[in-house]
């Protein structure tokens, strides 16, 4: 009856329009009344806690790092700094792509914003050198999807907080990740760039092109750089790391690439205040609903109910993601986690399955879903920038779907191909 309660508000909050943090909310309300816990006081006092944790302090200042090295001028020297390297080869512009990616990942953590930034230069000029269209588009959104698993990932961030597992291990666990879908992703990439015929291959570049260009990225590259051996080492935390990379982002922004006048950082606080007040008021509503569902035991009753299944970790996983992928295609990633981070722990305690793996696999699992229809938000952010309908790219997408998948599923047999990485680093 508790679940029935629990599906019922949120589910029926939903369907009248509420969006998902007001949706949670009712869905505690409900639960409150049902398990006769009606204090306003209680209500108020773990809704607050939601958002009042030292950990989520990192949240605001990575998104603001973010949005300053997105309006300081650094997307296009990212995207000359991996054409240097690899631009020449057939192929080379989705190459170049995968890269950029890659080090734009380390810097913003969210795959719409990086979607968005590099799509709008990166689309128009595979086009202008004989790429299809549907074909470049496909490419960019697939490799934007490292961007919420590379450190600093708001994701992990939002998992670590609400499962209480440390966020500078999930940062560390991320990194190989990361690499591995890249790499699947070129190697589709090499087979598809065959089926290219107007490529324009580029013309050899002068030597001090090239080093200019080397230069202007090295400051964007040193960001991740900086973050990564700090946390590593112990210099500072997660939080005081986005402490860091605001700081860093904003000297970098407005006086190595003056790209920065004070309007653009006002917009960038902005951006920041509207992207965190979201996602605050979501953990918010969420520790209220995993409040109630606590005390009414409802994650026990799912694990009882699923006993036979933590006696097989490795199925319990499969489980896990099929639920994760079926609810990815029609809600977003942070919901996902806040609703169902709770409920899945007592499970992966239960199954002895490392935290940090069960983190990096289900954060992965979670923003699948930025690429499947009809939901699928890196999907439209894409068709938006190139023009063109969400059936004619996910037509081209699922080659990079199925690299994705083989990459996962990887991952779930062979645990090690995250925690053995993740060693070296902690």
């Amino acid at each position: 009856m508790i679940i029935t309660v629990f599906l019922i508000c949120l589910l029926g909050g939903i369907a009248i329009g509420l969006p998902i943090a007001l949706s949670l909310l009712f869905s505690g309300l409900g639960l409150m009344f049902y398990l006769d816990q009606t204090h306003a006081q209680l209500f108020a006092m773990h809704f607050m806690r939601g958002a009042d944790s030292p950990a989520m302090m990192a949240l605001p200042f990575f998104v603001l790092a973010g949005e300053f090295m997105n309006r300081g001028g650094l997307t296009m020297r990212i995207v000359e700094f991996a054409n240097v390297f690899v631009g020449r080869l057939r192929g080379g512009l989705g190459y170049v792509t995968i890269i950029a990616c890659l080090i734009f990942a380390a810097l913003v953590g969210s795959a719409v914003a990086s979607t968005a930034a590099l799509g709008a230069i990166l689309i128009p000029m595979m086009v202008n050198s004989g790429y299809d269209k549907i074909r470049a588009t496909s490419l960019i959104a697939s490799a934007n999807i490292v961007s919420p698993i590379m450190p600093p990932s708001v994701p992990l961030i939002i998992f670590g907080v609400t499962a209480g597992v440390s966020i500078s291990k999930l940062f560390m666990a991320g990194i190989a990740p990361a690499f591995y879908i890249c790499v699947a992703l070129a190697i589709v990439w090499f087979f598809s760039a065959k089926k290219e015929q107007n490529l324009k291959i580029q013309e050899k570049r002068p030597l001090k092109e090239n080093l200019k260009s080397i230069g202007n990225g090295f400051w964007a590259i040193m960001m991740p750089v900086i973050i990564i051996v700090g946390m590593r080492s112990g210099v500072f935390t997660p939080t005081e790391a986005g402490v860091v990379a605001v700081a860093y982002a904003f000297f970098v922004g407005a006086f190595i690439y003056r790209k920065l006048p004070p309007k653009e950082i006002m917009k960038a606080l902005v951006a920041t205040a509207k992207v965190t007040s979201v996602i605050m008021f979501l953990a918010a509503s969420a520790n209220v609903a995993s409040y109630l569902m606590t005390i009414g035991q409802l994650p026990q009753m799912i694990t009882q109910s699923l006993q036979g299944f933590t006696e097989n970790p490795l199925l319990l996983m499969f489980l896990i993601c099929a639920l994760v992928i079926l609810l990815g295609t029609s809600m977003d990633v942070v919901p996902i986690i806040l609703i169902l981070t709770p409920i899945f722990m007592p499970l992966v305690r239960a199954a002895k399955i490392d935290p940090v793996y069960f983190g990096l696999i289900f954060v992965i699992v979670t923003v699948f879903g930025l690429l499947t229809p009809p939901v699928g938000n890196v999907l439209n952010v894409g068709c938006g920038i190139a023009k063109i309908k969400m059936e004619q790219l996910v037509t081209k997408i699922w080659p990079y779907l199925i690299a994705i998948v083989i990459v996962l599923l990887m991952m779930i047999i062979f645990p090690q191909t995250i925690l053995v990485p993740l060693s070296w680093f902690v």
